[in-house]
């Protein structure tokens, strides 16, 4: 979390030189054994200060509600754009300092209760700004459920009951608590799972932090108006598409939605930030492993596969998130699945025949079982004896022990929340029969994974599949977000019955507020996700739901057996979770025998396969304008002006998603919620201007738009 003030404990505990610890014995006296929370941390508490405030109540739901409102609302937009919570971390501190110099400091008393607060309990506190933060993070982080609501209504156009797909959202938002409750013990109270909490220094002259924030969002608010509305054509820019207007190869190569994206670029913040997030707030190392990846899967492997024809790919676009059939047309579901119980028709799909994915989308596949193994491996090769030794000094030290300083004071000062009642969550649950209709009763993603087990168990079922998947992968998702913000108020000694309340209210208020505006964008906007049938600039597009809907076709309605199995198209594709696990070894092997080159260990296979783990729903040209603005801030910027890139990066980087999001809900409600979508020019098509890229290059393939071949 980025402060603004410093704190004069903190000062002058990071001035002192005689570390009171015994880091060789791994014995600490009175201190943290880690020496970065050591040099940053202060082993002060002050249980007196104000902690959860009517001031935190009111900042922190305001900012819970309106993160989750803007990140829905831009979820369906056709280029997704996520406002992380430090947008409201900046914002409410002056908010905070503002309601402690106006406040009235007398008691209120509560209604029908014995309970009383003070509108104004002192000056506004660092507690009371993480606790803000906690509830921003929970309107921040999104909700994976609302894929299955999309889906169901926008793309299978099939009723739902609001009451069981709001239980749903708010089921597998609260199934993390359990898991988070099993490993606070280790992640948390533990002093050697740690995390920093950097304070700001001002610098004499020049902007403050909320100052250049002011300036940014006023900018990227005015300049939104361009791509937004005016001319949103420059979102995407490919040049070779504009010189080469009948060549299908050109456009392929050229396309930044559609194709490689060679030479295409876009002049608007959400082409930067869509899909892959601020590149500002990503290292520099781990951008160029990003980027590596995708230069050899994009520009080596994919052209390779597409030109050879490898699974029929000329028969299909190069790139497409789509499903089709054996003839290159667009798989007709209809003819597979039953409308009556909502499963597979055995005899309409052994009549119809397979289903088959452009080369791009099969490897998507592929590449995920390649990297889940290649986690796997590279973990264990490169951090096995540490997290086992990490893992034993855990143990040890929060068995029947108090830990080291922060957890002795947190112990001692504050009650610890039950740990019953975080597992109670798990037992809270919402499932859907076999027809698919609902009844009332959950980094690298498991996502693939648990969709491929469902699949190969409960096959025929496109709900179920879905819903199994939500459950399994956004558990560990929430279980790792209330763990991060545990352990973020373990250090700033917050009460963790204070911080479980936050986590369980904000984690309630949000999900509602996803569910509401949804369902309101899901009634209102027309034709909303079919782009076929939108007005010409309409950004309602919904990118992630089609790949969520494909993907619930692929591993629900036809399953991985019929896939990536003997009776389908795909089995080779079996053979990344191979490449996967053994991918980190030569790398392993190169760091013990040059152990002085330190780069070698900045080469993180994982992260380089999984590097177009978004594409789809991400475009090449996405991976093109955040790789070269990364590189430019998180390189060039961080080497020649440090001090100002680390005093305004993140600012900047929150700044421009507000001012962009701000505008994006004022062009809506003001125009776009009358169907004035913009000027009716060439410029107003929300496209690259490669129409051809999506046509398929075999020859008797017919394709609408398309020239024969």
């Amino acid at each position: 979390m980025a402060e603004f003030e410093g704190d004069a404990a903190h000062s002058e505990f990071s001035k002192k030189k005689d570390i009171d610890v015994d880091i060789a014995g791994e014995k600490e006296v009175n201190d943290c054994p880690i020496e970065e929370v050591r040099l940053t941390v202060p082993i002060t508490d002050d249980p007196t200060e104000p902690c959860l405030t009517f001031r935190t109540w009111v900042l922190g739901l305001i900012s819970c509600v309106l993160l989750a409102f803007v990140n829905q609302f831009f979820g369906y937009r056709d280029n997704q754009l996520s406002i992380s919570s430090v947008s409201a971390q900046i914002v409410v501190l002056p908010l905070g300092k503002l309601m402690a110099t106006m406040l009235p400091t007398k008691q209120v008393n509560v209604p029908f209760t014995n309970w009383s607060f003070s509108l104004n309990p002192g000056p506004f506190s660092l507690k009371e700004h993480v606790l803000i933060t906690m509830f921003a993070n929970a309107g921040s982080g999104g909700v994976y459920a609302v894929y299955i609501i999309t889906i169901v209504k926008a793309f299978y156009h099939r009723n739902l009951n609001p009451v069981a797909g709001y239980l749903l959202l708010q089921t597998t938002q609260l199934l993390g608590y359990g898991w988070a409750g099993l490993f606070r013990k280790y992640l948390v109270d533990s002093p050697y799972m740690w995390t920093l909490h950097e304070p700001e220094k001002r610098s004499r002259g020049g902007v403050t932090r909320l100052q250049f924030f002011l300036i940014v969002f006023i900018s990227s608010f005015a300049y939104y108006l361009v791509p937004s509305y005016l001319f949103p054509s420059i979102t995407t820019v490919s040049f070779i598409c504009l010189i080469w207007k009948k060549s299908i190869t050109a456009q392929q190569i050229g396309s930044g939605l559609s194709g490689l994206g060679l030479g295409s670029f876009g002049l608007d913040w959400t082409t930067v930030a869509s899909f892959l997030g601020s590149p500002l707030a990503t290292p520099a190392f781990a951008i160029i492993n990003v980027l590596i990846g995708f230069f050899l899967i994009v520009y080596v492997m994919l052209p390779i596969a597409y030109w050879t024809n490898l699974y029929d790919a000329k028969k299909f676009p190069i790139i497409s998130s789509h499903v089709f059939d054996s003839t290159g047309q667009p798989y007709n579901l209809t003819r597979i699945l039953d409308s009556r119980t909502f499963q597979i028709d055995q005899a309409g799909y052994n009549g119809y025949g397979k289903i088959y994915l452009s080369v791009f989308f099969a490897f998507t596949y592929g590449i995920s079982f390649a990297a889940l193994t290649a986690a796997i491996s590279h973990v264990a090769l490169f951090n096995g004896k540490t997290i086992m030794q990490m893992w034993r000094k855990t143990r040890s030290a929060v068995g029947d022990q108090f830990g080291d300083v922060h957890t002795r004071l947190m112990k001692k000062n504050y009650e610890a929340v039950p740990q019953c009642f975080c597992l109670g969550t798990i037992f809270h649950l919402t499932h859907w029969d076999n027809n698919g209709h609902d009844k009332p009763g959950i980094t690298l993603g498991l996502n693939v994974i648990t969709e491929l087990v469902i699949g190969y168990i409960y096959p025929g079922k496109p709900l179920a599949n879905v819903s199994f998947k939500t459950y399994g992968y956004i558990s560990m998702v929430q279980a790792l977000t209330f763990l991060g913000d545990f352990k973020l108020g373990h250090y700033m000694k917050i009460p963790p019955k204070s911080m479980f309340v936050v986590q369980l209210v904000g984690t309630i208020v949000a999900s509602s507020v996803y569910f509401g505006t949804a369902w309101w964008l899901l009634e209102s906007v027309r034709n909303i996700c079919d782009r076929a049938l939108l007005p010409e600039g309409s950004p309602w597009t919904c990118p992630g739901d089609d790949v969520f809907y494909n993907a619930s076709i692929i591993w629900g309605v036809v399953g991985p057996l019929r896939m990536f199995a003997k009776l389908g198209v795909y089995p080779g594709l079996n053979w990344f979770f191979l490449v996967g696990l053994l991918a980190p070894v030569p790398v392993w092997l190169l760091s013990r025998k040059f152990p002085n080159q330190k780069w070698i260990k900045l080469i993180h296979m994982p992260i380089i396969i999984g590097a177009t783990g978004n594409m789809p729903p991400a475009r090449a040209v996405n991976y093109v304008m955040w790789g070269a603005v990364g590189l430019f801030f998180n390189l060039y910027v961080y080497r020649r002006y440090k001090q100002w890139w680390a005093k305004h990066t993140y600012v900047l980087s929150a700044a421009l998603d507000a001012g962009v999001a701000l505008m994006g809900i004022l062009i809506f409600f003001a125009l776009q919620s009358k169907d004035i979508f913009g000027v009716d020019w060439w410029g107003l098509e929300a496209d690259d201007h490669c129409p051809l890229a999506s046509c398929p290059t075999a020859p008797g393939i017919v394709a609408e738009g398309c020239p024969a071949i």
